[in-house]
């Protein structure tokens, strides 16, 4: 029979009795986690947000409370009032901060029973990511979850302490807002009230923090949802919260010294003692050393370049390359030449999922070089390569031959897969870098046009200016990244002030006068009225999380996350909505065409 709470109302959460309390009446409330019956004493694990406590019913215990401890089930709601005690010598739980003690329960009353689980509520159990997904409000009880959003509260609140001691002021901007699509796809929202028109749901704050700088706020800041309609994986999700900082009268040194200092404060929540300044790499060399942009400096393997040592190579590949204006680049693996045939093909299927044509290697064997190219290279440019890599007996040279991008990628690609194939990223250690004087532009070869690598707001360097229309992809950007163990947690730019560059910015990205004010007129009018230098940040706070809590998906620490199809499981979204919300919204929905097989079957 169910009971009300009545009079009764909680002294302490679940895990946090301790040998100071023995001899303490206390009252607690949770969900019964197991029970376990002794033939006489009947022991319940009792569980909140805090922890598990150990509960014990006894049969000679008044108020019939042995009685009523027979008939709990896993995940019933109780409350139970009781005494503190020590735990009998022998029988304490070195893995429970309560484990040294114990609940003589002397009263107790069931709030709300539990139908039979669909999974148990254990942080070990081994369960289908949908099901979990579909039961999330069963999954968050789980304490490994409940410690990582509460952890995620911790940071977000570290967060907002340091910046408003820092003079920064907390600003919400719209979730309704307009399109301007530049960068991912748009979520779009149809307006009643303007029939035929929509709004745009933020993929960031970025065009509203610079209005509030043009505004004189000096320094803003808010932990914002932000969304983006694109293809989802293990950290992404269609949406997702940013750290989002903004400041005047700034350049690039004072944003990476402010915001190195909030790193430090949110990972000083996970007992985490960072030591700043960070490193930083340019990002010509990041992806020279490396192949990409989002470094992990936590290991090896860094790409040799042979260009020069191979542009008169007997291996016409090579030759061709440097001839074409390429790179000609190489990774030695250590004890790589244990490699199997089937490794080696493995590897070139990764090579070839990132744009390479196959994979040259060589192995270092004890009757020399071993490779379908070996007989194309000179001695010569054997020790050239062995000078350059550091190979030696035993080792396995891996060679990317390409333009610089496709070689750098692959070669990228493929030192991450070997460093974890062969167990050399160490998991115990976070590693900084800051990643900075990335290009301005790109050249699209579909589009036959140049992009923004970062966005069309991002200020050129002062010294490349000059070259903005004579040589774009020579522009450096003021723009910075910040990586931690090859995953970039945050990034930004010292912006665009001047209208007169913002235009010539526009130019160059093939943006005409009158489709900039179409999309950006707001803004390109605000900076005509005296704007202040400015730049900023955004730190990408659930990626941030996941590394902290070592997960596996930043699904883990968002309390109710989309799948990897943008579905929402628990409450079954996106979904159909009736005809007359449609028709208030002026929406017709298109049926889909099924397209008829060819009378030849291609």
């Amino acid at each position: 029979m169910l009971e009300k709470m009545g009079s009764w109302r909680r002294t302490s959460y679940c895990g946090e009795p301790a040998s100071a309390d023995i001899g303490k009446k206390i009252c607690l409330m949770g969900w019964v986690q197991r029970r376990r019956d002794h033939g006489g004493l009947i022991f319940i694990d009792l569980r909140d947000r805090a922890g598990i406590i150990q509960l014990v019913f006894s049969p000679e215990s008044l108020n019939n409370v042995h009685a009523k401890a027979h008939d709990l089930r896993n995940e019933f709601v109780v409350a139970v009032e009781g005494l503190v005690r020590k735990r009998p010598d022998g029988t304490e739980n070195q893995n429970l901060p309560t484990g040294q003690v114990e609940i003589e329960v002397h009263e107790i009353r069931v709030l709300n029973d539990s139908e039979t689980l669909p999974f148990m509520i254990e942080d070990d159990s081994d369960v289908a990511e949908t099901t979990r997904l579909t039961y999330r409000y069963l999954d968050l009880r789980r304490p490994a979850l409940q410690k990582k959003l509460m952890l995620r509260h911790k940071v977000a609140m570290a967060t907002r302490n340091y910046l408003a001691e820092n003079g920064f002021i907390e600003v919400e901007t719209p979730v309704l807002t307009k399109s301007t699509p530049e960068g991912a796809r748009d979520f779009l929202v149809p307006s009643r009230l303007n029939a035929g028109h929509f709004f745009a749901l933020p993929q960031s704050p970025q065009l509203f923090k610079q209005i509030l700088m043009i505004s004189g706020f000096d320094r803003y800041f808010q932990v914002v949802k932000c969304f983006r309609d694109e293809d989802l994986r293990a950290d992404r999700q269609p949406e997702f919260t940013q750290i989002d900082a903004e400041m005047s009268f700034v350049d690039r040194e004072d944003v990476i010294s402010v915001m190195e200092g909030l790193v430090v404060r949110m990972f000083n929540e996970t007992g985490v003692k960072l030591n700043p300044p960070f490193p930083r790499l340019t990002y010509a060399e990041a992806v020279g050393r490396f192949g990409v942009d989002n470094p992990d400096v936590r290991f090896g393997l860094e790409l040799k370049d042979l260009t020069r040592d191979l542009s008169g190579s007997g291996f016409k590949v090579f030759a061709d390359a440097a001839a074409k204006g390429g790179v000609v680049k190489a990774i030695c693996v250590p004890g790589g030449g244990a490699f199997s045939r089937k490794d080696l093909d493995d590897l070139t299927e990764v090579a070839v999922s990132f744009g390479a044509k196959g994979l040259a290697w060589v192995k270092i064997t004890d009757e020399g070089w071993q490779s379908p190219i070996a007989k194309f290279l000179s001695d010569a440019e054997k020790d050239a390569i062995a000078k350059a890599t550091g190979a030696v007996k035993g080792d396995l040279l891996l060679f990317g031959a390409d333009k610089a991008a496709i070689a750098n990628t692959v070669l990228g690609r493929l030192r991450l897969n070997i460093g974890n194939r062969l167990g050399l990223i160490p998991k115990d250690v976070l590693n900084f870098v800051w990643v900075t004087d990335f290009p301005m532009f790109e050249y699209d070869e579909a589009e036959k046009r140049h992009v923004a690598v970062h966005h069309p707001f991002t200020s050129p360097m002062d010294e490349d200016l000059d070259k903005l229309e004579s040589a774009p992809l020579t522009v450096r950007a003021k723009a910075y990244d910040l990586v931690l163990n090859g995953s970039e947690i945050g990034g930004g730019s010292i912006r665009i002030h001047r209208s007169d560059v913002q235009s010539r910015v526009f130019e160059m990205l093939g943006i005409k006068s009158d489709e900039a004010h179409s999309r950006f007129g707001f803004l390109l009018d605000a900076l005509k009225f005296g704007t202040p230098p400015h730049g900023g940040i955004a730190f990408g706070l659930d990626r941030v999380l996941s590394i902290m809590t070592a997960s596996d998906s930043i699904r883990d620490v968002i309390a109710f996350p989309k799948t990897q199809k943008g579905t929402d499981l628990m409450t079954d979204a996106p979904s159909v909505v009736d005809q007359k919300q449609l028709d208030e919204l002026f929406i017709r929905v298109a049926k889909k065409q099924s397209v008829a097989p060819s009378s030849t079957g291609a």
